[in-house]
């Protein structure tokens, strides 16, 4: 079976489709170049088996490039000079003989510089024509190798991407369970469980480019019962989630990693604590999860944005170039809002 991302030139059947329809012109060109004649026994012969031989000799001729490698090369007029200067003559030399052979010789013979130059010409318009279509072949595949290099560097940067992240969620949830495991050994230990149900998805989600949203928002809300054991009534989460969005896709810890964001920023700073909204919705072939928290940007000032910076590189790389990540304050409130088609 061919390779289905082998380029359309670059395959056997291309290139002896291209023989047949070149040669063919050139035994349609010479019946009406000599139609008065055709009219003589064999002349019809004579005209099928030029074409034919000129097209045993290039495909010896393209044999020959093949095993000496030289149909990689770029413009090489040594090739030509070949078509012109050795390919030329033989062909003429070869429709002289089965020209003999059929048709009775005619004439003194002053037609031959003219039959030699005829020849010469379609040899070195066929090896014209048959490096222009090598030149594209391997156009075609140096384009085909770099989108593979390219997805896979992309594929290792999203890797390198999640690694980063997932360690430095659970530092902060086991700095979580070192905060409360002095102060309620009941409430460290369902902490725990909280924190191997997190365990068990980032290492399932690890494994994968993307995940439902209904997934996600189960580890986030595992999250959220960790930290609601360690703040108790300092944080408040709502949830609102559209209709049909569940089963939209998102990067594996993209909200997870904002909720992260929203819990530092918004509870911990606060002594009152904030409320936590997440929503998703979806309009005009976009989705749009947003979550919010009470506070200011000013907060954010410390601190690295390492997470955000990564959550929207993550998004690119799931959703493309039409994808984004924005925070922004507004009315009191800190926003940060994953915006993609629907259709990515």
């Amino acid at each position: 079976m061919k390779n289905s991302h082998t380029p359309l030139l670059a395959r056997a059947n291309w290139y002896w489709t291209l023989q047949a329809i070149g040669w063919t012109g050139v035994v349609v060109f010479l019946m009406l170049a000599n139609g008065p004649h055709l009219a003589r026994p064999g002349a019809v012969t004579v005209c099928l088996l030029d074409g034919l031989l000129g097209l045993a000799l290039t495909d010896l001729w393209h044999r020959f490039l093949k095993w000496r490698r030289w149909n990689n090369r770029t413009v090489d007029w040594r090739q030509i000079a070949v078509a012109i200067f050795v390919l030329g003559p033989l062909q003429t030399g070869g429709a002289i003989l089965i020209a003999s052979a059929i048709v009775p010789a005619s004439g003194d013979g002053s037609w031959l510089p003219m039959l030699l130059l005829f020849w010469s010409g379609v040899m070195m318009a066929w090896q014209v024509s048959y490096m222009a279509a090598s030149a594209l072949i391997r156009a075609n595949r140096f384009e085909s190798e770099a989108l593979r290099l390219d997805v896979l560097a992309k594929d290792a940067e999203l890797k390198a991407l999640q690694a980063q992240v997932n360690p430095h969620f659970f530092f902060n949830s086991l700095n979580s369970v070192r905060a409360l495991i002095f102060e309620n050994q009941e409430s460290a230990a369902q902490m725990v469980d909280q924190l191997a149900t997190l365990m068990r998805y980032t290492l399932a989600s690890s494994y994968a480019d993307s995940v439902p949203l209904k997934e996600e928002l189960e580890a986030v809300q595992s999250y959220l019962a960790i930290e609601k054991i360690r703040f108790e009534e300092r944080l408040r989460v709502a949830l609102e989630i559209a209709p049909g969005m569940e089963s939209v896709t998102i990067p594996p810890m993209a909200v997870q990693t904002l909720v992260e964001n929203a819990v530092k920023y918004g509870v911990e700073q606060s002594s009152t604590g904030s409320e936590i909204r997440i929503s998703a919705s979806h309009a005009g072939g976009h989705a749009s999860i947003e979550v919010a928290n009470r506070g200011a940007l000013a907060t954010l000032g410390n601190s690295t944005r390492v997470g955000l910076s990564n959550a929207r590189k993550r998004l690119l790389h799931a959703k493309g170039g039409n994808a984004s990540l924005d925070l922004v304050e507004r009315d009191g409130w800190v926003r940060a809002t994953l915006t993609f088609p629907l259709s990515a």
